[in-house]
C-alpha cells in the first residue's frame, strides 16, 4: 500500500510541476527541470482522446494551462499579437543566457550558438523539410523583408498583393516603390472568402506582363482568414512570377507541413503560436531558391547558397533560439491536430454565443479550413475603437480592434491556456454593450 500510495504521490506531483512558481527554483534545479519539460510533453501525448473529443476537455487544457504563467486579473484575447511562453521556455532563455554572460565570446559564441543547429534540425523535421532550408529570424517581418527586399527589381516593375496584408509589409513594397520607382498594385478578396478558386482567380486577373511577384499570407491578420497558398503558388509559377509567403499567424497554430504549400519560402513569428521566446521568427526558402534571393544584411559571397546567410545580422543572443527547443517540445506534447481543434473550439464558444444577436456578424469563416482560432467580430451599433477601448477600462479584456474598411471589427484571438470562463466574461460584457450601449465617451 505505501508503494502504490509513493507512487501516486509522485504522479500527482509531476501532474502539479506546471503550477509552482519555477522562478523561484535555485539555478541547482534548472538541469532537472529540463527533464521535467519532456516528461509533461509526454504526459500530454498520453492523454487518451482524439483530437474532437480532448477540444472540449477542461481537465487536459486546464493541465496545459498550467505551464504558463499568465496574469489572471485580466482576459488576453490578443494571443495573435505575441503569446506568452510556459514557464519551462522562459527558465530554459534564462539559464542559456545566464550562462552566455560568464564569457560571452566563450560560452555564447563556442559553446550554444553551434547549439542551434539541433533546433534547426528539429524545426525542420517537424514542418518537413531540409535542414539546410531554415534560417531563423527575430520575427516574420525580418524573413519578409529578407525576400521583398532580395529580389531584384527595376523601375516600373510590379509586385501584387491584397489590400488586407500586413501593414508592415505593404510599407516595404512602398518604400522600394520611392527609392527604385517599382508599382506595388493592390486586389480586394471576399470576406470571408470560402472559395479559393475565386481568390485565385482575382489574383491571376491582376497578373500583367510587368509583375514580378506576388504578396500573400497564409492566414490573414485581420481575419484570421486562411488563403489558398497552394493554389496561388501553382498559378503563379505559370506565369514565371515567386510568390512571397507571410505565415505569421499559420505556423503552430494548426495544422500543415510546408512541401503542401509547394512554395518557395515562407516566413513565420515563432513567439505567436508556437509559444517561443519573444524575438524568434523562422525563415525557410526552398533549396534551390537560397542563391535568387539576396539576405537583408551583408553576407559574403561563399554563402550564397547557404540559408545561413538570413542569419547574418551581427551579434545576437543564443538564448532565445535555443529555447524554442523547449517550445517545439511543448508543441508536440500537445500535439498539432490537437491544438487545431482547441483554438477552433474556442473560436466557435464565444462565437456561436453572440451570433445568436441579430447586430453580431463575423468577417471570418467558420467552414473548416478557412480559418482556425482567431476571428473578427463586428457588432452593428457599436463603434468598434470605442468597444474595444470599453472592454479593456471596465473589464479589463485585450482584444485588437480593426478599423479595416472591409473587415471592420475586434479581433479576438484566445489561446491554449484560455479558460471557458474567460470567454464567458467576455461575451457576457459585449451582450450588455448591445444591450445597454456604451457610455458617453
Amino acid at each position: 500500500m505505501a508503494t502504490t500510495t509513493s507512487t501516486a504521490s509522485r504522479t500527482a506531483s509531476r501532474r502539479n510541476f506546471l503550477g509552482r512558481a519555477t522562478a523561484a527554483l535555485g539555478a541547482s534545479c534548472l538541469p532537472a527541470l529540463r527533464a521535467e519539460a519532456a516528461e509533461i510533453a509526454s504526459e500530454f501525448r498520453a492523454y487518451p482522446g482524439d483530437p474532437a473529443t480532448v477540444a472540449s476537455d477542461e481537465t487536459y487544457w486546464a493541465m496545459v494551462a498550467r505551464a504558463f504563467t499568465v496574469d489572471r486579473t485580466l482576459v488576453n484575447l490578443n494571443n495573435g499579437g505575441v503569446s506568452p511562453s510556459p514557464a519551462f521556455v522562459q527558465d530554459a532563455m534564462k539559464r542559456h543566457l545566464d550562462y552566455s554572460n560568464e564569457a560571452p565570446t566563450y560560452t555564447m559564441w563556442k559553446i550554444l550558438e553551434p547549439q542551434r543547429e539541433g533546433v534547426r534540425a528539429r524545426m525542420a523535421r517537424e514542418w518537413g523539410v531540409d535542414a539546410e532550408e531554415v534560417a531563423f529570424t527575430r520575427n516574420a517581418s525580418e524573413g519578409l523583408q529578407a525576400c521583398q527586399f532580395g529580389y531584384d527589381l527595376e523601375a516600373g516593375d510590379e509586385v501584387l498583393t491584397t489590400t488586407q496584408d500586413y501593414g508592415r509589409m505593404l510599407t516595404t513594397f512602398r518604400q522600394r516603390e520611392r527609392r527604385e520607382g517599382i508599382v506595388m498594385r493592390q486586389i480586394k478578396i471576399p470576406v470571408p472568402a470560402e472559395d479559393p478558386a475565386e481568390v485565385v482567380r482575382r489574383f491571376e486577373e491582376a497578373i500583367t506582363p510587368r509583375t514580378r511577384l506576388i504578396l500573400m499570407c497564409h492566414m490573414i491578420n485581420l481575419t484570421g482568414q486562411i488563403l489558398p497558398v497552394r493554389d496561388v503558388v501553382r498559378m503563379a509559377r505559370r506565369h514565371d512570377v515567386p510568390v512571397i509567403v507571410d505565415g505569421a499567424h499559420a505556423m503552430a497554430h494548426f495544422s500543415f507541413k510546408l512541401p503542401e504549400l509547394e512554395c518557395d519560402n515562407y516566413s513565420t513569428s515563432l513567439h505567436k503560436w508556437l509559444f517561443a521566446p519573444h524575438g524568434t521568427g523562422l525563415l525557410y526558402v526552398r533549396k534551390e531558391e537560397i542563391s535568387s534571393i539576396w539576405p537583408l544584411m551583408a553576407a559574403p559571397d561563399p554563402m550564397d547558397d547557404d540559408i545561413r546567410k538570413y542569419e547574418e545580422i551581427g551579434t545576437h543572443p543564443a538564448a532565445n533560439y535555443l529555447a524554442i527547443g523547449e517550445a517545439l517540445t511543448f508543441h508536440q506534447g500537445i500535439g498539432s491536430d490537437r491544438k487545431t481543434a482547441r483554438l477552433t473550439y474556442l473560436r466557435d464558444y464565444w462565437a456561436n454565443r453572440l451570433l445568436e444577436n441579430d447586430r453580431v456578424s463575423l468577417n471570418t469563416s467558420q467552414k473548416p479550413g478557412f480559418a482556425c482560432g482567431i476571428a473578427n467580430v463586428h457588432v452593428d451599433g457599436l463603434d468598434t475603437a470605442q468597444l474595444s477601448n470599453w472592454l479593456w477600462a471596465e473589464h479589463r479584456i485585450i482584444n485588437v480592434p480593426i478599423g479595416h474598411e472591409e473587415c471592420n471589427g475586434l479581433r479576438i484571438s484566445p489561446s491554449v491556456y484560455t479558460t471557458l470562463e474567460e470567454l464567458d466574461r467576455f461575451a457576457e460584457a459585449m451582450e450588455w454593450a448591445m444591450k445597454h450601449g456604451l457610455p458617453a465617451a
